[in-house]
């Protein structure tokens, strides 16, 4: 997709689903529109004319071709700056009818309009100052959200939060990179505008704020897509039986032959308003089976890029020799800060009592449950939730977005090449381009700096009308 920054081509475009339903939204935006709802639209209301109507209202009336009635609408009015894009812009809300829709759609175009590209009224929206590339982006993840958590998360970051924050940090080193960049004007005087001291100490606390940023993305990755559920363990313990009681479907195949799960299975649902991303995985054990090695091999990659682990054994076999195995093979993951390791203890409805020694062998949370018999259950998912929580509202700037992520260690290790320069007293000169490096990685966040190849990378993402 090419983006156009200086075009202002009148646009129109479907802003509801494709197909048809009770009703249809088609917005139209530029500076032709007005004029092109002037010569469509006729009001119920006596008197009306485009040039008085308000902005900000709806008005009934009759939609006309040449053929003559349309349908009955819904105009909106939106005077520039004062809309979504920030242009004169009308919404017509009509029949979802989809020869309706197509009809007005010929008719909008036939007076001037165009189809908009994907994204291009956000892309107005954002070259118009309505808003920052990063809170465009997340116009995006609002629309995609399908759980609270990932709704809360672009609202915020819709309304700023997160751009704000990359601002502070770029006029921080704005306004000392202006004084070193000073001191290259006066180089054969000898002066120094910039504080040395000073500088190392904010190129400290930059480098402190973006990597806190950057440790933020696993967690806004996981709130955004779902959070990541490996379920994990011997052969036969129950591990496709606990996925389809998580689901309440039967989504894995259950069997008393070892090695049934060959590959992994994913599911995800919604609990309390958080996403979670379960996965279940081939039983862990040595086989000659070369299929089965491979599905094997998987689920120690999704264990990996799990933010939780559920290690479910088999209360009927489990023993210390067990759980000491169990610790040896999993210690990186358990002591993984940003993990959280669950022992699942399954069958408990084939024992008599629920071992008291198991605190003994595993200091781990652990949950007995029946997965067959789907009792428990609740125990793991309020496990969960506590897991969703902490991740959700621990961090008051969270980044989701790989983009925002790839651009901030990008300028973390500009930064880094600064701190090494001034260390081993390198040219100043030779700083500023560093210096200029970090700045550029955080302008391409909010869009401050920005070229139409990545712009329309970005937009190109976007539903048609939005």
């Amino acid at each position: 997709m090419y983006i156009d920054l200086q075009n202002d081509d009148t646009i129109c475009a479907l802003a509801t689903a494709a197909g048809m339903g009770a009703v249809a939204l088609i917005r139209v935006s530029g500076n032709q529109s007005h004029a092109i709802a002037g010569e469509i639209f006729k009001a119920a209301k006596p008197g009306f004319s485009i040039e008085k109507a308000e902005s900000h209202k709806f008005y009934f009336g009759q939609i006309l071709d040449e053929e003559g009635f349309v349908d009955e609408v819904l105009l909106g009015f939106f005077r520039g700056p004062h809309s979504y894009t920030g242009e004169d812009a009308i919404e017509i809300s009509c029949h979802g009818s989809v020869y309706i829709q197509q009809r007005l759609l010929k008719l909008l175009m036939s007076k001037g309009a165009r189809l908009a590209e994907a994204g291009e009224f956000t892309m107005r929206a954002f070259r118009n100052g309505r808003f920052d590339l990063a809170q465009a982006e997340a116009v995006a993840d609002l629309i995609a959200s399908q759980s609270k958590a990932a709704h809360s998360l672009a609202v915020k970051q819709m309304r700023g939060g997160f751009s704000d924050r990359i601002k502070q940090l770029r006029t921080q080193l704005i306004d000392f990179a202006a004084l070193i960049e000073l001191e290259l004007d006066f180089g054969e005087e000898d002066v120094e505008f910039a504080d040395r001291k000073r500088f190392i100490e904010l190129l400290s606390e930059l480098k402190a704020e973006i990597n806190k940023l950057m440790d933020s993305f696993q967690a806004g990755n996981a709130i955004k897509n779902g959070i990541p559920v490996a379920i994990i363990g011997k052969p036969n313990v129950g591990k496709s039986t606990l996925l389809n009681a998580i689901l309440n479907e039967e989504k894995a195949i259950v069997s008393d032959i070892p090695g049934t799960t060959r590959d992994t299975i994913e599911d995800t649902i919604i609990i309390e308003g958080h996403a979670f991303r379960f996965i279940d995985t081939a039983g862990l054990r040595e086989s000659d089976d070369v299929i089965e090695n491979l599905g094997i091999e998987r689920t120690y990659n999704k264990i990996k890029d799990a933010s939780v682990i559920l290690y479910v054994c088999d209360l009927m076999s489990w023993d210390n020799n067990s759980a000491e195995e169990m610790l040896h093979e999993f210690r990186d993951f358990i002591k993984d800060e940003n993990k959280h390791f669950i022992l699942i203890g399954n069958k408990a409805d084939l024992i008599s009592e629920t071992p008291s020694h198991f605190p003994e062998m595993v200091e781990l949370e652990t949950v007995f449950i029946s997965a067959k018999r789907k009792e428990n259950i609740n125990l793991i998912t309020h496990s969960l939730l506590k897991v969703a929580n902490a991740m959700t509202f621990n961090q008051d700037t969270i980044v989701s977005n790989a983009r925002h992520y790839n651009a901030l260690q990008k300028a973390f290790t500009a930064l880094e090449a600064v701190e090494q320069g001034f260390a081993q007293n390198l040219p100043t000169d030779l700083a500023t381009i560093d210096i200029r490096a970090a700045l550029y990685h955080l302008g391409t966040i909010t869009g401050e700096i920005s070229n139409d190849e990545i712009l329309g990378s970005i937009f190109s993402k976007f539903c048609i009308g939005k």
